[in-house]
């Protein structure tokens, strides 16, 4: 799918994109709130970042599948389209799963965060962004979760790896 030259060229950006938004966020850590501006560009990046992506990311999904769909009606057959349908489907279930869990467990933390920070806020407010915060880092194991539920062929592996290491450890035991 990619060349060499550009995954080369998608980690030079992504690497140019990093070390700025990095230092912006060390900046408005080590002098807290003394500067303005360095607040303002740590909060637009965090916004960018953990709200404004994941949004777009989930609008380009949906509009690429319901395209792929409509290709896939046009070029085909009823029956093969079918067929095709069906052999698509996983991934774009997985696809549009991704970006939803992202965009449900990190959004409104992101903005309650942002709240947070310049307004005074309650409490409850206060205890409110802490289970946020919490539910958020699940963000980082659902993938395991939607593969699998909706990929077959991670399951039969799944099951493979599992047969594969109760039986090793059977035969240790005897």
């Amino acid at each position: 799918m990619c060349t060499i030259t550009q995954t080369k060229r998608v980690i030079v950006g992504l690497s140019l994109v990093a070390v700025p938004l990095g230092c912006t966020i060390f900046i408005r850590q080590v002098y807290s709130y003394q500067h303005y501006a360095a607040n303002v560009s740590a909060d637009l990046l965090y916004f960018v970042i953990y709200v404004v992506v994941p949004v777009t990311v989930l609008v380009v999904n949906v509009m690429l599948i319901r395209e792929m769909r409509r290709a896939s009606i046009a070029n085909l057959g009823l029956h093969q389209h079918h067929h095709q349908l069906s052999q698509s489907a996983v991934p774009t279930v997985m696809l549009v799963t991704t970006s939803l869990v992202y965009v449900v467990l990190r959004g409104p933390l992101s903005i309650m965060v942002l709240i947070y920070l310049h307004l005074n806020t309650s409490l409850l407010f206060f205890r409110c962004l802490q289970i946020l915060n919490a539910l958020s880092c699940f963000v980082f194991a659902y993938n395991f979760y939607v593969y699998l539920i909706t990929g077959k062929q991670f399951r039969s592996d799944l099951h493979t790896l599992f047969c594969r290491c109760s039986s090793v450890a059977a035969a240790a035991v005897t």
